[in-house]
């Protein structure tokens, strides 16, 4: 069945210039389809169109009536002072009201019930169960701390909170709400990587149809089924996931560029004949009539088009030498707020050419380890660093002293260039034309990354300290931006929730977490396989602590006594995990004990079960 249909849709906003010319293109139900393309090329105009934000001038849309549809990035007004629990409780609203309905039903069934009241109430009952109404706080639990969404962040007031919180907590309403087609515009902009790993394992579940616009090429190898580009206007199709993309797109252009060259060398061998035989039948209509046929199946050969090349960014770090064997190094590190601490006891040394990722989750304290080892932070502990070591630093969050002034007079005024030197620096980064007179206030923040990165790559360094460096990238400025850092031979240091970033450049793992850094000196393959093994490690220790089966002995008597020992059992063990979900739902925002409790759960039903089968061996 088909879920969303889009024929012919054309879209301008300025007239003769068709951001969306003729795309087509059709979602089967339960897909999950990456949507892909340049920056500005219509992606999320496509989205705003489906879901009827935006008008198209022609075309035809099909979006599949009986179902539900949700867009991410489109966040909903909801009333002054309702908190984030309150939003999240308004994905069950029909469920809501007929509990309403329940609790009315049961008030006046209390002095008696008619015939009518029964039926009414057996009806709603069903209809509650079935929906999933007595499951409505577990799920609630569940997608909170999958989204890594806290009980004080429930507390708080929707209105209060930072656009890439509401993003998240609309997120997880859109999931509670279990939306029958998602469209997801950069969901894992504001998520941490434990947060991503649990969105996709959830996308990978639910049979919902899902539509997704994503720069995180890790993510969309994991859930995407297949690849729609959408390419001056039309769409492009691609069967498989982003590295499938990566590798069709690259063998669709070699075979292009191949007939294109061939078709070039036979119209330039041909018209070489033509224009030799024009010559030689000046005098002989015979050969000149045979070289207007050849010129006329000349212009009847299909032309190929030649495939365009993107134009690319180049440019390279500059590079001091380094000498001497220790970059940095830390002793006892530390760094608290008021009752609160980030890291402590942090002992570290980096060597030179070494290149780490620095991981955790949100608000672990990341980027307040990289500003006290820049010493923009007082910390507590000792930070030495290599006497000819200079570093070069990229923040997340990108300052310039003068946003008024344009990209030109920044590059004149603050890396002392000449005129001449500004534009071509500016132009290797992409600033072209009009662009370098635009003033940095008005760049996005994908460009201003950009031009702190021209400035970063002038300056001789041999530690680069990248603090998420592709968070507004698109996938065509994250390449360049990694390929310029492939040619970087210094030390590389960087956080990053770009698993495809990470994976290409880490070959040494920090981990925050816990107050300490945990230091994997290993690439980021061999760390995720070190961690599931231990969370493989941990249920295989819990089965070798079930209790050993006891075997009936002979005599009736015996096996009576051993009934009534094992139904005492099971009745104690049925009221531990009876307690166990109660200390559950208590810990619902707080994610580590819960995960805890969650095991400690599964191993007391590992008991109960190995129970139940004594007492059924015993009675047979």
């Amino acid at each position: 069945m088909i879920d969303i249909s889009v024929h012919n849709l054309t879209k301008f906003f300025v007239i003769g210039e068709n951001l969306l010319d003729g795309l087509s293109f059709d979602v089967q139900e339960g897909e999950c389809v990456a949507i892909l393309g340049r920056n500005g090329c219509g992606k999320t105009t496509l989205f705003n169109i489906l879901t009827g934000q935006m008008d198209y001038d022609d075309g035809e849309i099909f979006v599949n009536p009986n179902k539900k549809l949700g867009l991410i990035s489109q966040i909903p007004t909801f009333p002054s002072g309702w908190t984030v629990e309150q939003v999240l409780r308004s994905a069950y609203l029909p469920l809501l009201r007929t509990k309403e309905r329940m609790e009315e039903l049961e008030k006046k069934m209390a002095f008696g019930a008619s015939d009518a009241q029964l039926r009414e109430y057996d009806v709603l009952v069903n209809r509650f169960q079935s929906e999933g109404g007595y499951d409505m706080d577990v799920q609630t639990d569940k997608v909170c701390n999958g989204l890594g969404i806290t009980k004080a962040q429930r507390n708080q007031t929707f209105e209060s909170l930072s656009g890439g919180e509401k993003t998240r907590m609309n997120l997880a309403r859109l999931l509670l709400e279990k939306t029958e087609i998602l469209l997801l515009d950069e969901p894992t902009n504001h998520l941490d990587l434990r947060n991503v790993e649990w969105l996709e394992g959830y996308i990978n579940t639910i049979r919902s149809t899902v539509l997704v616009i994503s720069h995180d090429r890790y993510f969309l190898d994991r859930v995407a089924d297949r690849v729609i580009e959408i390419v001056d206007g039309h769409a492009e199709f691609y069967s498989g996931n982003y590295s499938f993309y990566i590798d069709e797109k690259q063998a669709r252009f070699n075979l292009q560029l191949k007939q294109y060259e061939q078709e070039q060398a036979k119209l330039k061998q041909l018209g070489y004949t033509v224009e030799r035989m024009k010559g030689w039948g000046i005098n002989n209509r015979t050969l000149y009539r045979r070289a207007m046929s050849i010129q006329h199946r000349m212009d009847r050969i299909r032309k190929t088009e030649k495939p365009k090349t993107e134009k690319t960014m180049k440019a390279s770090f500059s590079e001091k030498d380094f000498s001497g064997d220790v970059v940095f190094q830390t002793k006892n590190m530390g760094k608290s707020f008021e009752d609160r601490t980030l890291f402590s006891g942090v002992d570290l040394r980096v060597e030179g050419g070494e290149r780490i990722a620095l991981l955790g989750d949100n608000g672990t304290g990341k980027t307040t380890f990289i500003k006290c080892l820049l010493g923009d932070e007082q910390c507590e502990g000792k930070i030495s660093f290599g006497p000819t070591v200079k570093w070069g630093y990229l923040p997340q969050i990108i300052h310039f002293e003068h946003p008024e002034r344009s990209l030109y007079d920044t590059m004149l005024y603050e890396k002392n260039c000449t005129p001449q030197m500004a534009r071509d620096r500016l132009g290797a980064f992409m600033f072209q034309g009009e662009d370098v007179f635009k003033s940095v206030k008005n760049l996005s923040g994908g460009e201003k990354s950009r031009l702190r990165l021209c400035m970063l790559m002038d300056e001789k360094i041999n530690l680069l300290i990248l603090d998420e460096p592709t968070n507004h990238l698109d996938i065509a400025s994250r390449e360049w931006v990694e390929a310029a850092i492939e040619e970087f031979e210094g030390v590389l240091l960087f956080v990053s929730h770009d698993r495809y970033f990470i994976e290409k450049f880490a070959e040494r793992i920090w981990v925050l977490e816990d107050g300490t850094i945990q230091d994997y000196k290993c690439d980021y393959k061999k760390y995720r396989s070190i961690i599931e093994h231990e969370a493989m490690v941990k249920p295989a220790a819990a089965e070798n602590t079930k209790i050993k089966k006891e075997k009936p002995k002979g005599g009736t008597k015996e096996t009576d006594k051993l009934i009534r020992r094992l139904e005492r059992d099971i009745e104690k063990q049925e009221k531990r995990i009876t307690e166990l979900d109660e200390s559950i739902e208590a810990a619902s925002a707080d994610y580590e004990q819960l995960m805890a409790l969650l095991e400690q759960k599964e191993q007391e039903e590992n008991i109960l079960m190995d129970l139940m089968e004594q007492w059924e061996s015993a009675q047979s």
